[in-house]
């Protein structure tokens, strides 16, 4: 992955990016998490994160409308699809920056 250092963002930039950490909460990466295999419908995604149907369609609702996730309907069943794959590799920035810091922390102990 390329390394991009961004200097001097003007404050629209800047909030274009505070918004898409924003989206990134808890609920919505166990959302985005199940997606990652595949589309799947609101009543198969409230099921596997433990939520209600109007709980999980209100968090699809924010992603969509931050283009993380896109919306396809079939019949009367609504399928959701991750339309942004990069938010994966932000999650993979994160989970590789708290590993060293674990790491670092756990060696103190050692």
């Amino acid at each position: 992955m390329k390394k991009i250092i961004h200097r001097n963002m003007s404050p629209e930039a800047l909030s274009l990016v505070a918004a898409r950490f924003k989206v990134l909460s808890e609920p919505r990466l166990q959302i985005l998490q199940e997606l990652e295999n595949g589309r799947l419908g609101v009543t198969e995604l409230a099921a596997a994160v433990g939520s209600t149907q109007p709980n999980v369609s209100k968090h699809l609702k924010m992603m969509q409308d931050a283009g993380l996730v896109s919306r396809k309907q079939e019949g009367n069943t609504v399928y959701y699809s991750i339309a942004d794959r990069s938010v994966f590799e932000i999650c993979n920035v994160v989970c590789g920056s708290l590993r060293e810091k674990f790491d670092e922390q756990s060696a103190v102990f050692a």
